[in-house]
């Protein structure tokens, strides 16, 4: 541990901060994680039974991922062994599978605790597989990013998975009540301030922590109202990191809020991705693929919309052009959906994989030669427009293929009238080609 302090260019005898002083001392003290220390939560078992397993912490900041691996250590009485994979390399991981192989020796198990596990390598993490699997250590990593994305297959396969969960408002609120008994000064807010300081914690229990010492040292003695409360504190932007999970998230939000069609949950995550800093021309590729995947041919001008929304972007930028992709956002979210379109050119994209390589029927090849006019090419072709009604209902299907119907209407939107004339269409086809052969 005094290798972190240092690293950091503190000692073990600096101040504290608040968030350390009231660092949980027992599984029981930690908020907000009910799920897997609750009374059947599986880490509450397995510090019961005295024997752990392989485990990765993944969930935000200030969750209580490093208190929670330290609290486990010390009721399944475990050794506590600490790395940064911020500030760690094959060195040090070498010394530390040494002396957790050493302690074993004397019947005394280990629990390496890996901070910002996924920091290191896929050469590193692989390292660690010989000692997981000979039970020299029991791991416990920690990560604010995706284990699936960012941790190897093989050390996923030896290690659980538990999800944290960012502080509910109960939780962050339990956590100023014992800033306040244990510094014996209450926090100078008004009721309404001090709900504004739990949002913007933003789940995080050490910065609102953090926060709240700012207020306890430097405050004043008189009660701060929301204004006076951001005069003295700086709100952080929220967490967003465009080029990780986050990142997906959020565009998959609004995609799907655009899907469900509500408009103010897609404004709110077209705000999110924004103020986060994301490319807002990325945004508008997802826009035009909503306006294609989910309306399609039940409000066709959705697409154009799409594409004049993005050259809107384009053409005036951030701030201005922002509107245009919120505009396009709440177009979209109260447009008629349909995924007709789509799903028809999925299952005709299948059944071409499927067929091979089969030619077009014979009357509708053009015949440019007298070769290929002797051959068939173009014979009993009848041009539509010259029928009476402007369809004449032949086959276009290869002659070795039963006609399919992928593409099937709703009776939203644009898309009835559609289905209305398919249908049409459809029986003067069948009609046509007659009953099929018994």
């Amino acid at each position: 541990m005094s290798d972190l302090f240092e690293a950091a260019g503190l000692t073990p005898e600096a101040p504290a901060p608040l968030a350390d002083r009231l660092r949980p001392r027992t599984l029981d003290e930690v908020v907000g994680q009910d799920h897997l220390l609750g009374h059947d939560g599986p880490i509450r078992k397995m510090a019961e039974a005295h024997r752990l397993s392989s485990m990765v912490l993944w969930g935000p900041p200030g969750t209580g991922k490093t208190t929670i691996a330290r609290l486990l250590a010390a009721a399944a009485g475990y050794e506590f062994d600490q790395l940064s994979a911020v500030f760690s390399g094959v060195a040090d991981l070498k010394k530390a599978f040494e002396a957790a192989r050493q302690r074993r020796t004397m019947g005394q198990s280990t629990l390496l605790f890996v901070d910002e596990i996924h920091r290191f390598n896929r050469a590193q993490q692989d390292g660690f597989l010989p000692f997981v699997e000979r039970g020299v250590v029991t791991l416990v990593g920690a990560t604010t990013e995706n284990p699936s994305f960012e941790l190897n297959g093989a050390l996923l396969s030896r290690c659980q998975v538990f999800v944290l969960h960012r502080l509910d408002d109960a939780a962050l609120e339990t956590l100023l009540a014992r800033a306040e008994a244990h510094t014996e000064r209450p926090l100078p807010l008004e009721t309404e301030a001090r709900a504004t300081l739990r949002a913007m914690a933003d789940g995080d229990g050490r910065y609102l922590l953090s926060l709240a010492e700012t207020l306890i040292t430097v405050g004043p003695r008189e009660s701060l109202g929301v204004a006076e409360m951001g005069r003295l504190l700086q709100k952080r932007s929220p967490a967003y990191d465009k080029d990780r999970e986050e990142h997906y998230n959020l565009i998959s939000a609004l995609h799907k809020s655009i899907r469900g069609s509500d408009p103010d949950a897609a404004l709110y995550w077209l705000a999110r991705m924004l103020v986060g800093g994301e490319d807002p021309l990325f945004i508008a590729r997802r826009l035009m693929r909503a306006a294609s995947e989910d309306i399609g041919s039940a409000d066709p001008m959705s697409l154009v919309l799409a594409n004049a929304a993005k050259d809107a972007y384009d053409f005036m930028g951030s701030p201005e052009g922002e509107l245009a992709l919120a505009q396009l956002t709440v177009h979209l979210a109260c447009a008629p959906k349909s995924n007709r379109v789509y799903r028809a050119f999925g299952a005709a994209r299948r059944a071409a994989g499927e067929t091979g390589s089969l030619m077009p029927p014979a009357h509708i090849l053009n015949a440019p030669t007298r070769l290929m006019k002797e051959l068939g090419y173009g014979r009993g072709y009848e041009y539509d427009h010259d029928v009476e009604g402007g369809v004449s209902g032949q086959n276009y299907f290869p002659d070795e293929m039963a006609p399919q119907r992928f593409y099937e209407p709703t009776d939203v939107g644009a898309e009835a009238r559609v289905r209305e004339r398919l249908a049409q269409w459809r029986a003067l086809r069948e009609h046509r080609a007659g009953p099929p052969a018994p």
